[in-house]
């Protein structure tokens, strides 16, 4: 294999990568970008990375969640805490109930840039690029909006480095506290089914802190009760984004990408000879690889062994999204596979991607029980085979949004128009979210063979 640089991936064939009008103007934003303090550090990624090689060996499980495509627009302090929020009650659901440590990586801070099935879309006879994500161009149908400008990346940088101040305030602050666990809970879930049983959750780990506290154990014991790790995470797209800032670690030698602490290559640019492979074979974070329905197993095997030639513990998750139709003709062979090679992954669950479909008012929704299908089909299938149902990957937020349906609040295809938000993709809203940690929670309890096993 050639050696590898920041740069190496120009060399090589390149998707998904927006035509700028303004190739002085995408030079000048890269070279600023290059002089920008990093937005994560070293120290933080090998943490990650660390918490993963558990999540592999079934000691922790991994939970990923945030928007879709987060937007210039809607940002704010309030939409973050929301989304931080949720994710810590779905953290606690899920460690209450399995007795495992929860890895929280949120898809925030960075998820400006998406993939589109075509460069152009039309609407009433009229052509323009595809929206490619707020760093690259407007969602507004004009032609004005559509031209990828570069000047958005450093409104994406300024952006991240706000969201990643307020996170690190709120994860190691006092606000993620275990003992404010009944102070987490949104006002709009008062009274839904998965609130109800939050409130029954909560109230059960507040007699455990206070049994713990008698006994002694106390935050001063156990800084854990008063803080948590808080990671980021987007789909590396934009490679001259990722490469401008790309930072070496000098007393290593080895390349850090530090615009997120772990990012992972999509379905649709995963060639094994192409850039975004190339690019992020050369980074030490954590990369995740997206596992649709065409994945061939042979190939699966030279993308691991591109991405994690060391076979490097919490190195690389693989994120299966097939849908709830194609899972189970599609992953038991990919499982097979890996464990028959004795590579080293985290099994990860993404059942959003494979479960869009369009609603008969034409919105674009993912159904609630068919995100369950898939990930319950998945944390059968990769037992059965013999590995670690390792983790899940959520388009969610904190916000009371209808964009999918079904779930406990029964959203149905009516509902969609009344707050249908999103840029891009539909997502589960706080009341669904919360759902499907409890669903989670009771897939991963051991089966009677599993515990008979263990004796």
């Amino acid at each position: 294999m050639t050696a590898w640089t920041p740069d190496s991936w120009r060399a090589k064939p390149v998707k998904q990568l927006p035509n700028y009008p303004d190739a002085l103007g995408i030079k000048r934003v890269e070279t600023e970008l290059a002089r920008r303090p990093p937005l994560v550090f070293a120290g933080e990624v090998k943490r990650l990375k660390r918490q993963l090689a558990n999540v592999a060996t079934g000691q922790a499980f991994l939970l990923q969640g945030g928007d879709c495509a987060e937007s210039f627009k809607e940002f704010s302090a309030e939409t973050v805490r929301d989304t931080f929020r949720v994710l810590l009650q779905m953290a606690v659901v899920m460690t209450f109930a399995s007795a495992k440590p929860v890895v929280k990586v949120g898809r925030i801070a960075g998820q400006f840039a998406k993939p589109r099935s075509a460069d152009t879309e039309v609407i009433d006879g009229v052509e323009l690029p595809s929206y490619r994500g707020d760093s690259i161009n407007d969602m507004a149908f004009t032609s004005e909006a559509r031209v990828p400008n570069p000047e958005r990346l450093l409104r994406a940088y300024d952006q991240a480095a706000a969201t990643l101040n307020l996170l690190r305030a709120l994860a190691s602050g006092g606000y993620a506290d275990l003992h404010n666990v009944h102070q987490w809970t949104l006002d709009f879930l008062d009274g839904s089914p998965a609130g109800e049983r939050y409130a029954a959750y909560a109230a059960r780990i507040t007699e455990a802190l206070a049994f713990m506290r008698a006994c002694g154990v106390t935050p001063d014991a156990a800084p854990s009760l008063e803080g948590v790790d808080f990671f980021t995470s987007h789909e590396g797209l934009h490679l001259p984004f990722e490469e401008a800032l790309t930072r070496m670690e000098h007393t290593t030698g080895r390349w850090y990408a530090t615009s997120a602490h772990l990012m992972w290559i999509g379905d649709r640019t995963r060639q094994p000879d192409g850039a975004h492979v190339e690019y992020m074979r050369g980074i030490e974070n954590p990369v995740g690889l997206k596992c649709g329905p065409t994945l061939d197993p042979d190939e699966l095997i030279r993308l691991i062994d591109i991405l994690n030639p060391r076979d490097e513990a919490g190195r690389l998750v693989l994120y299966v999204r097939m849908g709830s139709d194609k899972v189970g003709e599609g992953l038991p062979p990919l499982v097979r596979k890996v464990r028959e090679e004795g590579r080293n992954v985290v099994w990860a669950c993404d059942p959003m991607h494979g479960n869009t479909i369009k609603a008969a008012n034409g919105y674009k929704t993912r159904p609630f029980e068919r995100v369950l299908g898939e990930l319950r089909s998945f944390i059968e299938i990769v037992r059965a085979e013999g590995a670690e149902p390792g983790g899940v990957h959520f388009e969610m937020t904190g916000q009371d949004v209808t964009e999918c349906v079904g779930g406990a609040g029964h959203l149905s295809e009516a509902d969609l128009s009344s707050r249908y938000h999103t840029h891009c993709d539909p997502r589960l809203n706080a009341d669904q979210a919360l759902e499907m940690a409890f669903q989670i929670a009771e897939a991963l309890k051991p089966t009677e063979g599993m515990r008979r096993a263990a004796e």
